[in-house]
């Protein structure tokens, strides 16, 4: 168990703390602003032309730098040149045999749902033929759609 702490059983110091000198505290202030200007003063050497600037003139240069770079990004990545997007891109789903694509939708052993179908961009070509599904997988798919009640 702890003891308790009294404070009146703990002596005081026998003498007062010192008195500050006389005008101390009048001092302080600028004692403390010569020894703060200096380190302001060196920062500003090569920006300092920035913070002479008003406020919305530096708003709109910095809006003008964060612009431009983002230009200067998308003008300078590979795939923004017709060229060299091309030659670094796969062929074209609509350049592929449709023999091939069959071939390879049957090996795979994943099945296409419609969800993915829907997720590919429309084609500005027009197809040239579809695959034909036979009734009882029509009636497959139609079954293993979900309905509820209301519709029926």
């Amino acid at each position: 168990m702890k003891t308790p702490f009294r404070l009146d059983e703990h002596p005081r110091r026998p003498q007062p703390l010192a008195e500050p000198p006389a005008g101390y505290f009048d001092r302080l202030p600028r004692q403390i602003m010569t020894r703060v200007q200096p380190a302001a003063a060196r920062e500003s050497g090569a920006w300092g032309w920035l913070t002479a600037l008003p406020l919305p003139l530096r708003t709109a240069l910095a809006s003008v730098v964060v612009l431009g770079g983002f230009a200067a990004s998308f003008l300078l990545s590979p795939n923004a040149s017709p060229t060299a997007g091309s030659a670094a891109s796969p062929p074209a789903l609509a350049q592929v045999p449709e023999a091939e694509m069959v071939q390879y939708l049957l090996a795979s052993d994943t099945r296409v749902s419609l969800n993915d179908l829907a997720d590919l961009p429309a084609t500005d070509q027009a197809m040239h033929g579809y695959l034909q599904a036979s009734p009882n997988e029509l009636q497959d798919a139609l079954d293993a759609q979900p309905t509820e009640d209301i519709y029926l």
